[in-house]
């Protein structure tokens, strides 16, 4: 299997770990400082030069003045991170300043960054995101969310327009490997949860902040007492937004300490994908000879500091607050040769014309255009769970050609909200007329009037589509679909629905397509639970594996040939007492749930079970591409992004 991938999962986990115990050594440093702040404010107040040993009830202010902090950090925390939860990655850009770049924009920049973060996603297995632009001279990025499903990159305007299409591509594909490599989740967190240790600091200011707004009130009833009670209030801002400083310096340490080793391998894993050290190295070099580097000037950028491609605010005078290692540490780990010579000069814009399109569709793919109607060769199935996680150049080759490859017309209405809708529709139409029929039927008592005639517009072409592009097109289609209204939203959701099962006998590999796309889809609308990994095997999922392989060994196979197939899957998972379920009418409303079961297993054991489904597929020593889909669907459901597979990998 794909080792590096689930390794680099694991460190993910390891690196939570280790944020979660910095931060409660910050939150007891800072408890313990407010305490003892507290008690030498008692000290200081007794008449008589004795210890508050020799008064047990003056400690009640110091144990208040701790347990009043404490809460502050705790509600802080909790707040910013269910605040995150709720908007996920489109929350983190917007709070920076990003604006949405629609995926119809005619801007030739953005349809330039647009086509690469196209590209990148098709040939990672990943849902294509939505893409912020920051209106930023510095050249920077990020991506941000809690899962590939609501996954956001960001990219400031220095780096769309400054930078060489390979250059940019080596960005976009070291933003993509935070998602893969499961960073993201952690670095959302750190903002929630570090958000509570500046709250003590933030408190101090505002109260500080309403004293001088309130302006000093004189009265014949002032007195003394009065003004005492104000010198209080005043002492303990001044000391809140001391002790916020500490929380600050902690709260720098903390992002430093968990981050810096990830831009390494986040680096590595760019260079991996594209097989092009000049174009993530040329986009640090720019930035070392660029008069705005990758620093930001919006307000809350330090908030996300963690998460930038390059160091995005000031990291102090000794770079211990640093979060990303020295420019010239980053050049030279990718090109050990390097002169230490930065490019200073910007591309302009006007030469975007003469770049092209598309990089990788420079080189040709090779067999992997071949016709859909052939058999996948067996070893091609066989080794898929060792890609995932792993995507290649060749894989962005293969992307380029899909995209290349896809109509006009089509191309143009996977990027529009309308014409978005018309095409997952036209995914569901069936072959048989007479359920195709009762299928329109429905989009014409459910659907747009103009939504139905581009249905019924571009059904030709949709149903001569290979079957290699039906995945992609429906993770290209995402972004323009998460531009809809909550009331479109359900709209499409009910007619989706009533299209799958408009035959009363949906599927799999349909099934499977119209999972993947509301599962990306839910949380731009709905609330969704993120799924944390809470079993680290397989152990109490016999059932579960039973079910799921039972069902992937039964598509389209006699239940004789189904038994031998899952006979063979159940070899590479021999610690469970598996056992075959035969096909039931309901095998698929109860697979869902299964998933989501399977989906709190550790990422490692989770690509044991793609392992044996793809042992399934290939029981039989005959695979078709639906097959072969079917098997990267699975794996998108149970979040291990499986690149494109592609028939000369089995050389």
């Amino acid at each position: 299997m794909a080792t590096d991938f689930f390794q680099r999962q694991a460190a993910a986990q390891r690196s939570t770990a280790w944020l979660v115990f910095l931060f409660s050594m910050a939150v007891v440093s800072i408890v313990g400082a407010v305490a003892l702040v507290a008690a030498i404010y008692m000290q200081s107040q007794m008449r008589e030069p004795r210890s508050l040993a020799d008064y047990p009830q003056q400690w009640i202010v110091p144990l208040v003045a701790a347990g009043v902090a404490l809460l502050i950090i705790v509600l802080g925390s909790i707040f910013k991170t269910s605040e995150l939860t709720l908007g996920g990655g489109t929350r983190v850009a917007e709070s920076l300043g990003g604006k949405r770049i629609f995926p119809n924009s005619q801007d030739a920049v953005e349809r330039r960054l647009l086509n690469i973060v196209e590209e990148m996603a098709i040939a990672s297995g990943t849902p294509v995101p939505p893409v912020f632009i920051l209106e930023e001279s510095g050249i920077n990025a990020f991506a941000a969310g809690y899962s590939p499903s609501d996954a956001v990159l960001g990219i400031t305007r220095g780096c769309a327009e400054q930078l060489t299409r390979d250059e940019l591509q080596g960005v976009i594909a070291h933003e993509f490997s935070h998602i893969l490599n499961g960073d993201m989740r952690m670095s959302i967190r750190l903002i929630g949860i570090l958000y509570g240790i500046l709250m003590i600091g933030l408190a101090g200011q505002f109260i500080l902040r309403s004293l001088a707004y309130s302006g000093p009130r004189r009265s014949r009833g002032d007195s003394k007492g009065s003004g005492q009670v104000i010198v209080l209030i005043l002492a303990i801002a001044i000391a809140a937004i001391v002790l916020g400083y500490l929380g600050m310096f902690f709260g720098n340490l903390i992002k430093a300490a968990v981050s810096r080793q990830r831009e390494f391998l986040a680096d590595a894993s760019a260079v991996q994908f594209t097989r092009n050290p000049s174009g993530i190295a040329g986009a640090l070099k720019r930035i070392g000879g660029s008069t705005a580097g990758s620093k930001l000037k919006t307000a809350n950028a330090a908030e996300a500091s963690h998460m930038y491609f390059s160091q995005g605010v000031w990291e102090g005078i000794s770079g211990l607050w640093a979060t990303h290692p020295p420019l010239a540490k980053r050049i030279l780990a990718i090109e050990p040769n390097w002169d230490g010579k930065f490019l200073a000069a910007a591309v302009p814009a006007a030469s975007l014309a003469a770049e092209g399109t598309s990089g990788f569709a420079a080189a040709s793919v090779s067999d992997a255009a071949s016709s859909a109607d052939a058999d996948v060769p067996i070893a091609v199935v066989d080794h898929a769970a060792e890609q995932i996680g792993e995507p290649t150049r060749q894989h962005g080759h293969y992307a380029a050609q899909i995209i290349r490859d896809l109509p006009t017309e089509l191309l143009e209405d996977v990027h529009d909200p309308y014409g978005s809708r018309a095409i997952i529709y036209g995914l569901l139409l069936d072959k048989d007329p007479s359920v195709r029929q009762s299928q329109l039927l429905t989009l014409e008592q459910n659907a747009a009037a103009d939504v139905l005639q581009l249905v019924l517009k571009r059904m030709p072409m949709i149903d001569a589509l290979d079957i290699r592009a039906r995945l992609p097109l429906v993770d290209m289609s995402l972004p323009a679909l998460r531009s809809m209204s909550p009331s479109q939203f359900q709209n499409f959701q009910r007619c989706f629905v009533r299209l799958a099962k408009a035959d009363q006998k949906i599927e799999l590999f349909e099934w499977m397509l119209a999972q993947v796309l509301l599962r990306h889809l839910r949380p731009q609308f709905e609330p969704v639970r993120q799924t944390p990994v809470r079993y680290y095997g397989l152990q109490r999922f016999s059932h579960e594996c039973s079910v799921l392989l039972s069902t992937v060994a039964s598509a389209g196979n006699p239940q004789a040939t189904a038994r031998e197939a899952f006979e063979q899957a159940s070899q590479h998972l021999p610690e469970l007492s598996l056992a075959y379920q035969a096909p039931q009418s309901d095998a698929l409303d109860r697979l869902m749930p299964i998933l989501a079961k399977l989906n709190q297993v550790a990422a490692k054991h989770r690509g044991r079970v793609v392992d044996a489904c793809a042992a399934a597929i290939c029981a039989d020593q005959q695979v078709k591409w639906q097959e072969a889909e079917l098997l990267r669907g699975i794996s998108d459901l149970l979040d291990c992004p499986m690149p494109p597979l592609l028939v000369d990998s089995a050389a």
